[in-house]
């Protein structure tokens, strides 16, 4: 009987320690990340794993991100922010403009001309405008970074446009209402949708292109249901997209601060940089495949970009007009972002 009572004593000490030790018990916070795009996406192989397990590697193990690609637990891409507001899942990435008016002075980072064609000068832009300029409209959740592509590239089905005219009577998809200005701008129909319907749009000709970046022609296979992908000179644009990645903020004020501290040590400046590379790198890969495939890559010259310059400022007149109607100063937005944007392009 002593020998049980002394198994006994030891044991249970034993196992508490191997049991604390394992891996799985280290493991106590376990975050679902819910997106649009398929597991095979650079957003999801090149931005999201990686951020996720460099915020797993902080914490020392404490924490395990779950991935959830392709709209997979359920619902359809502009009710993420929902989701994520409402603790449907923990964190989101998601596109700022499939909930139109919801953040508008992060908007001001789409514009044409404002955004030109640096994705990493854009989010350190961001950045440093959080705080300041663009925290308060991110009610509900906990923002980890926001990023921007690298910029609306043109593609066509058919037809090779060069001039603003060109875009005359032409059905086009954007995912954002600036970029809906821009088209309306430019005389073409904005036909709203989210980018994993576009191939369909664009094999039936719902739509005749769309203002996308050559990212995403891959995952896609745009390259398919194209012929033209268009840019202005030096990689110019007609404005680009927001994205946020974040957090339910009910969550986030529930976790303690070393594991807040391992999700924001993983979204410093140097990862929003990081994350402007990534969509340039994927950006360059994209048209490399369409243009392996046998379509044609058009760069305009100095003098067609500037037409499109011109012919798209109205839009950011449209913008300035429109937030200063709920009390945003968007005249002062603008020369903001385009100074910071300039700054960190050097």
């Amino acid at each position: 009987m002593k020998i049980v009572r002394y198994a006994r004593r030891w044991v249970a000490p034993v196992c508490a320690l191997a049991f604390f030790a394992s891996p799985v018990a280290a493991q106590e916070f376990t975050f679902k990340l819910h997106h649009l795009l398929g597991a095979k996406a650079p957003a999801h192989t090149q931005m999201l794993t990686p951020w996720a397990k460099q915020v797993e590697e902080n914490s020392g193990g404490q924490v395990k991100i779950e991935i959830f690609p392709a709209m997979s637990l359920g619902g359809k891409p502009p009710e993420l922010i929902q989701q994520a507001r409402d603790g449907v899942v923990d964190i989101v990435w998601t596109v700022n403009g499939y909930t139109p008016g919801v953040f508008p002075r992060t908007e001001v980072f789409e514009l044409p001309f404002v955004f030109v064609n640096d994705p990493r000068a854009t989010n350190l832009a961001m950045q440093d405008m959080f705080e300041s300029d663009l925290k308060q409209e991110y009610k509900g959740v906990e923002v980890m970074f926001l990023h921007v592509h690298a910029g609306q590239g043109i593609h066509m089905v058919d037809k090779e446009v060069r001039k603003p005219d060109d875009f005359k009577g032409l059905k086009m998809r954007i995912p954002t209402r600036t970029g809906a200005w821009v088209l309306e701008a430019l005389g073409a129909s904005p036909v709203g949708m989210p980018v994993p319907d576009l191939p369909q749009a664009l094999s039936k000709k719902v739509v005749d292109g769309a203002l996308i970046p050559w990212e995403i022609i891959p995952p896609l296979k745009i390259q398919e249901q194209t012929q033209y992908q268009i840019e202005g000179a030096n990689k110019a644009r007609l404005g680009t997209t927001s994205f946020q990645v974040s957090m339910n903020k009910a969550r986030w004020d529930g976790l303690p601060a070393d594991i807040q501290k391992a999700f924001k040590d993983a979204s410093g400046g140097d990862w929003w940089g990081q994350v402007g590379d990534i969509w340039r790198a994927g950006d360059e890969g994209g048209i490399k495949v369409a243009t392996g495939a046998g379509n044609t890559h058009i760069t305009l010259t100095e003098e067609e970009t500037e037409a499109f310059r011109i012919a798209t400022e109205p839009v950011v007149e449209r913008w300035v007009k429109e937030v200063g109607e709920k009390g945003i100063d968007g005249a002062a937005l603008v020369a903001k972002a385009r100074e910071l944007i300039a700054k960190h392009s050097k």
